[in-house]
């Protein structure tokens, strides 16, 4: 299921985008869509505030009333959303602009199929790709998907384990230590160390014998014995991935 926002001042515009997304869907019936239609930037600004609408992909006018579509972009990114951003427009005057708010595209109008499906076809891939990063994990009675990008580490406490994420958030986990590495184990970049820890290599700032700095700014000390396997590991990991 992909959350689709079109927002473009013009209706007319708005229907061309719209019955290009059908047919994109017709032609790739694997495809889900949910389309929502925003006819002023701040509609969508105002939905993403206070109704929770956190679109996967956004199909962007440039030229708005009351703002440029790249400040609209801007308020999007402040307020959190990542989704991905593709502009239509009948300039390419703000093309640099556009990249600068992370845009996957800039395509001018009027936009063909010829143009837009090889986008669609790029985009859904790689979210198709990350969604498979992510970790389903109760938490506070609740199922919560973790992006593995925002786990830091976790670490053992007695029966719990705790989960440290990016945003200085902390996530309890009824689970055992050996469970939550089953479920990590795949992916490279998360590493046992000692019998307390799980790291994400990815936010390892540097390490010695004694410990490691994260880049959170946390310290942790390294049990007798892990530094070297750890060292093996963590240039291993960056070393693959050159």
């Amino acid at each position: 299921m992909c959350l689709i926002a079109l927002c473009d001042d013009e209706t007319e515009e708005l229907d061309k985008t719209e019955k290009l997304l059908h047919i994109y869907q017709d032609r790739n019936p694997k495809c889900s869509f949910v389309i929502e239609r925003f006819e002023r930037a701040e509609d969508l600004l105002l939905a993403v505030k206070e109704k929770n609408y956190w679109p996967d992909l956004l199909l962007l006018d440039i030229y708005f009333p009351e703002k440029l579509g790249t400040a609209v972009a801007k308020e999007l990114r402040t307020l959190g959303n990542d989704g991905r951003i593709i502009f239509l427009t009948t300039s390419t005057a703000h093309a640099l602009e556009a990249y600068r708010v992370d845009a996957v595209q800039y395509l001018v109008k009027p936009v063909s199929e010829r143009e837009l499906f090889p986008v669609l076809d790029k985009v859904l891939k790689h979210m198709e790709e990350e969604q498979k990063r992510y970790l389903l994990l109760r938490i506070e009675g609740k199922i919560c998907r973790v992006a593995l990008r925002d786990i830091v580490y976790c670490e053992a406490q007695g029966r719990y384990q705790r989960l440290y994420l990016t945003d200085d958030s902390q996530a309890v986990l009824r689970m055992t230590m050996a469970e939550i590495f089953r479920m990590l184990s795949p992916y490279p970049e998360f590493v046992k160390v000692g019998i307390s820890y799980i790291v994400n290599l990815e936010h390892i700032d540097s390490l010695n014998a004694q410990g490691m700095s994260l880049d959170t700014g946390k310290q942790i000390h390294l049990p007798r014995g892990a530094y070297q396997p750890l060292r093996e590991l963590y240039f291993k990991y960056y070393c693959e991935g050159m």
